[in-house]
């Protein structure tokens, strides 16, 4: 089974424009990554973070809201999410939220320890230092401005849980970021290719040159820049969502310094 072509022509209301980036501003991105690391977050890099984010939920709206209107609705439960993700796993992103949250409860199985008995769940943590689960109602209004953008509305639950999950990939996406400031580039980097045993493996996506993330950075070791959310981008996310979230980026931040 090959991975999703392209969709480039959707039904749904067209989304705002990626320059636009009313739902996840950039305060609340530098916040997140406050929360992560203490090194300074670029201007660029914020928006280059909050694009990311923005496409990755507009993704997943995108075919909840499909799998809403073949049941003829336009309210998004949190049946339509399970759906979504599980017709695109491209769009599988913040797993720790899946976890956390009652939606996916029994959809992730069942955890045995070495004696045959069951592992429990992790409770939320009591740390004072916020985490992407306990900070992760600061997207709301972002993701309910997402959900109008496409001419839908969702139960509380269902907001709940887009919320979490970005909350939860942007925390993700801020630690491999200042990794890759830490470590001077990126040390790993692939591309993930779904195939049906015996079938050829298809060219790998060709991506512009000035989207791809460099493997060796320039600039100091004390600031997360644009490239460093490129670079972690390519190791968040992989097919037609990375390729997407790299080519809005690029369009969000080109008249921003890196």
């Amino acid at each position: 089974m090959t991975a999703q072509p392209a969709r480039p022509d959707r039904s749904g209301p067209p989304t705002a424009s990626v320059v636009d980036l009313p739902s996840f501003k950039p305060s609340l991105v530098k916040a997140v990554f406050r929360d992560v690391t203490p090194m300074h977050v670029s201007r660029s890099a914020a928006w280059a973070a909050a694009s990311v984010t923005r496409t990755v939920l507009a993704e997943i709206i995108d075919g909840a809201r499909r799998a809403a209107a073949e049941e003829t609705r336009k309210k998004l439960s949190p049946g339509d999410l399970v759906s979504a993700i599980g017709r695109n796993v491209e769009v599988e992103v913040g797993g720790e939220w899946y976890e956390h949250s009652p939606t996916f409860h029994g959809l992730t199985g069942v955890l045995y320890d070495a004696e045959g008995v069951v592992v429990p769940s992790r409770k939320r943590s009591r740390s004072r230092k916020p985490s992407a689960v306990v900070g992760a109602h600061r997207f709301e209004a972002g993701v309910r401005k997402l959900l109008r953008s496409q001419g839908v509305t969702a139960v509380p639950a269902m907001v709940r849980d887009l919320d979490g999950i970005a909350s939860v990939f942007l925390t993700d996406l801020a630690r491999d970021a200042a990794m890759v400031v830490r470590e001077g580039g990126i040390k790993r980097f692939g591309t993930v290719t779904l195939v049906m045993p015996g079938e050829p493996a298809p060219p790998p996506p060709f991506l512009k040159d000035s989207l791809r993330a460099p493997s060796a950075r320039e600039g100091d070791r004390r600031t997360i820049g644009r490239d460093d959310i490129l670079a972690a981008t390519t190791m968040q996310l992989f097919g037609n969502v990375r390729q997407r979230a790299l080519t809005e980026v690029h369009e969000a931040t080109q008249h921003t310094d890196r």
